[in-house]
Formats: structure tokens, C-alpha cells, sequence
């Protein structure tokens, strides 16, 4: 006798879905996992949505389209102008820096050699006023002297962004008294910071972008009397001013 057939099954849901159904309450256990063992920061929670916020396009309820596009433009044109004025400050620190080398190498003495010091978007040139100058004058009447900075501002007149120049004079002690100008270690470096500017205005250099400092002997940089004895030029760019309000930049850092 011929055994009984099987009965068909009942038709159900395709056997793949049994193994997806898995994995996604394997991937919800895992994520609850994950969350559990997080630190949950709230001031970084709201700045990464206010980033995504910006990203999107997302208005402010108070603010209109024109305020925000005018704003974003704004700022890109910023971060732009800051990398263009920092690309060419140390574009120009370079060749001034080939320029000083070949001025040092015909130099004999160690002590009159020009220094650069570079920083964020500007650089500093530190010259021995031996250089420049005879012993308690101020007039610039050396030659070479005249030469150098002739070269430094061909340097600069080629450069596309234009530099504020900032010369500021120092002395050694205050050994000058007279009753007459100069009268004093102020007014020797403060009359010699003039000379250099001038000297520059007679080479094309914007009297607009030129500024005279002096500190005497009240800034020395070291014990040594006739390295204190010197004149500085600074070159910065015009836009690398920071707004020293700013959250990141001064707030944060009273914390």
C-alpha cells in the first residue's frame, strides 16, 4: 500500500528575510552598544549641527536670503585675501632672504651681519646700525647702505599685494645729552628710523605704507651693547590683521 503523500507546506515569506531580520536586530544592538558607551558633549553636538546647518543652506528665521549670500561672500573672499597675503609675504621673505645672504657673504664681520626673522604673514629684517650709520649720527650717508635698501624695495614694488613697512631704531644706552637734537637715545633712533624711511620714499616706496617707530635703549635683545645698536624693518602684509575678539582666538583662551 502506497504510503500517504506529504502535505504542501503552506506558502510563507522568502527564507532571505529570516537572515535580514538578523542582521538588522545585530546592527540596532550594536549601535545601542555604541551609544551607551559614548559622552554625549553637548556644546559639540550643537556646533556640529550649526555646521551642518551652514553647509545645507539653512537661513536663520531673522536673517534673508540676500544677508546670508552677502555674508558667505564675504567670508570666502576673507579666507581667500588671508592665503593670498600669506603666499606673497613669503614669496617676498624669500628673495629677501637671497638678497641678505649675498649682502652678509661679502661682509668680514660676523657682528654686522642682517638677521631675518619670519613669522605669521610677515617678517622682520634686523640690521646692525654699523651698517647704516657712523657712531652717534643719524644721517644716512653710506653708500652701501643706500644700495641695500634700494635692492629691498625693487623687492617689494614687485611683489602683487602691497606691505605695510614698519622701521624701528634702536640704541644701545642713553650716553647721548645735549641741549640740542639729537638730545638723547631717543631721539638718535627715532631720527635714524626717519632717515631709512625717507630713503625709501626716494625709492618708490608709498609713503602711505611706511611707519616710523623708535624704543631708544628700552628694547635691547641682548647683554651685548653693539647688538642692541640696530635697526629693524618689518614687512606686513595689509589684511593679516585678526579680529582679536574673536570667540576662538581670545575668549576661548580666558577659560
Amino acid at each position: 500500500m502506497a504510503k500517504d503523500k506529504c502535505p504542501e507546506c503552506e506558502k510563507c515569506l522568502p527564507g532571505w528575510l529570516v537572515q535580514f531580520g538578523d542582521l538588522m536586530s545585530l546592527l540596532l544592538t550594536f549601535f545601542i552598544l555604541l551609544l551607551s558607551m559614548a559622552v554625549m558633549d553637548k556644546k559639540k553636538v550643537e556646533e556640529y549641527f550649526e555646521v551642518m546647518r551652514k553647509a545645507m543652506g539653512f537661513l536663520d528665521k531673522n536673517t534673508s536670503v540676500e544677508e546670508q549670500s552677502e555674508k558667505n561672500s564675504t567670508d570666502n573672499s576673507s579666507s581667500d585675501s588671508f592665503e593670498d597675503d600669506e603666499s606673497t609675504t613669503e614669496d617676498a621673505a624669500e628673495e629677501v632672504s637671497q638678497l641678505i645672504s649675498d649682502v652678509n657673504a661679502s661682509s668680514d664681520n660676523e657682528s654686522e651681519e642682517i638677521s631675518i626673522e619670519k613669522g605669521k604673514n610677515e617678517f622682520t629684517l634686523d640690521i646692525p646700525s654699523t651698517i647704516m650709520f657712523e657712531d652717534g649720527e643719524y644721517n644716512l650717508t653710506n653708500p652701501a647702505a643706500k644700495v641695500f635698501i634700494s635692492k629691498i624695495a625693487r623687492v617689494i614694488r614687485t611683489m602683487p599685494q602691497t606691505f605695510n613697512i614698519e622701521i624701528i631704531g634702536h640704541t644701545d644706552t642713553n650716553r647721548i645729552r645735549n641741549t640740542t637734537i639729537p638730545r638723547d637715545a631717543w631721539d638718535i633712533s627715532a631720527l635714524r628710523s626717519i632717515s631709512v624711511v625717507k630713503e625709501l620714499i626716494k625709492n618708490r616706496i608709498d609713503p602711505a605704507v611706511l611707519k616710523v617707530s623708535a624704543y631708544g635703549s628700552y628694547h635691547p635683545k641682548s647683554d651685548n651693547a653693539a647688538d642692541n645698536r640696530r635697526v629693524e624693518m618689518r614687512f606686513f602684509a595689509q589684511n593679516n590683521q585678526d579680529d582679536i575678539l574673536d570667540e576662538e582666538s581670545f575668549f576661548d583662551r580666558l577659560e
